[in-house]
């Protein structure tokens, strides 16, 4: 059953076990409202012990040399090792330094095989890596194809599988990214208001799947119900209320810019941040979680969903969506993050 008015703070929690119809309109009535959930799964889709081997493995190549990371370093295809402070996700707010965190994209892989190059510490894990690749992307395809049942998406020929047919085959548009947030060194000083781990931002496309460790909290949301003005950041707990005794952390789901757009606005991609816990500096052990993003195929043209659902809770008589494909939306947001890496096409390339 999905967990009746089960929420943490404002984000609910919903087991995908419930019946199909029951699980989607939860789904929809949460991407609209909130633009997060917990989604309460036991390891029945993804196996607690993958995900704790995957974390292991990501610290394990996080304290690599960076002789190591640097042959890895990320290139314009958006894979790769990204070094401290690389990222500036909120370049109004922050000052220069940008980021306090690393990380690592890999991309989709190829019968099995990543399609770029992978570090040391990788290479005899290459198998396990696919594999949890691939558990993400099956719960990713299952959270979508409830996202078209519950907007009664209206095409003949697609049904359900309406936006999980434009997150496929291999090698997948998705991007496992691997994040590391660590202790800082005694010589840096930093200031509560404008350093912070990850700058507030919405994730780029379709849905992304976030797993955390417990004890390791940070993730801050701008909810888009808050009845203050502005809206006050809200902390987002690890374990939401009822669920500390289970097994495995829920895997917290978010709306992105891109499902967003491609709804009419319907769905709300939520503005969220990662801070130094309460203490500051003192208090902030090494934190690592794990994002899987999901993006459809870069040619898909995003047009108006065939749903009046859509239509009818948008609160809009047409479509609203001026259609541009995945790619050249992915485009337009990585440009704003890697400071001049992205080109506009025709552009010149970096050199």
């Amino acid at each position: 059953m999905a967990a009746p008015n089960g929420q943490s703070g404002q984000i609910p929690v919903i087991d995908l076990s419930g019946p199909e119809q029951t699980v989607a309109t939860e789904l929809v009535d949460a991407a609209t409202t909130y633009g997060f959930v917990y989604i309460k799964s036991l390891g029945q889709d993804i196996p607690v012990e993958a995900i704790d081997s995957i974390f292991a493995l990501s610290k394990k190549f996080f304290s690599s040399p960076i002789e190591e990371k640097e042959p890895c370093k990320i290139q314009e295809n958006n894979r790769g090792w990204v070094g401290m402070h690389a990222e500036t996700l909120d370049p109004k707010t922050q000052r220069w330094m940008g980021d306090f965190k690393e990380a690592m994209n890999l991309g989709g892989f190829l019968d099995g095989k990543a399609q770029q190059p992978l570090p040391p510490v990788f290479e005899d894990h290459e198998p396990e890596l696919y594999a949890f690749q691939k558990y993400c992307q099956t719960m990713m395809n299952k959270i979508l194809d409830l996202f078209a049942v519950g907007l009664e998406v209206s095409s003949p020929t697609e049904g359900s599988k309406y936006f999980s047919n434009r997150h496929g085959p291999e090698p997948t548009p998705c991007t496992l990214r691997l994040l590391h947030y660590p202790t800082l060194p005694s010589n840096i000083e930093i200031q509560p208001k404008v350093d912070i781990r990850a700058g507030a931002h919405s994730d780029y496309g379709s849905i992304t799947l976030l797993f955390q460790r417990p004890g390791q909290p940070g993730l801050e949301i701008l909810p888009p119900s808050s009845s203050t003005t502005p809206p006050e950041w809200t902390p987002v707990p690890v374990f939401p209320p009822g669920t500390e005794s289970d097994p495995s952390p829920p895997i917290l789901v978010n709306i992105g810019d891109l499902l967003s757009y491609w709804t009419n606005n319907l769905f709300k991609s939520t503005v969220h941040r990662v801070v130094f816990p309460a203490g500051g500096k003192e208090a902030a052990e090494d934190r690592y979680s794990i994002a899987y993003f999901g993006h459809p195929i870069g040619e898909t043209v995003l047009e108006a969903v065939p749903s009046e659902k859509t239509k009818a809770l948008a609160g809009k008589g047409d479509s609203g969506v001026k259609a541009m494909t995945a790619h050249e939306h992915l485009m337009s947001r990585l440009k704003a993050t890697y400071l001049g890496m992205y080109k506009d096409e025709g552009d010149e390339k970096e050199k």
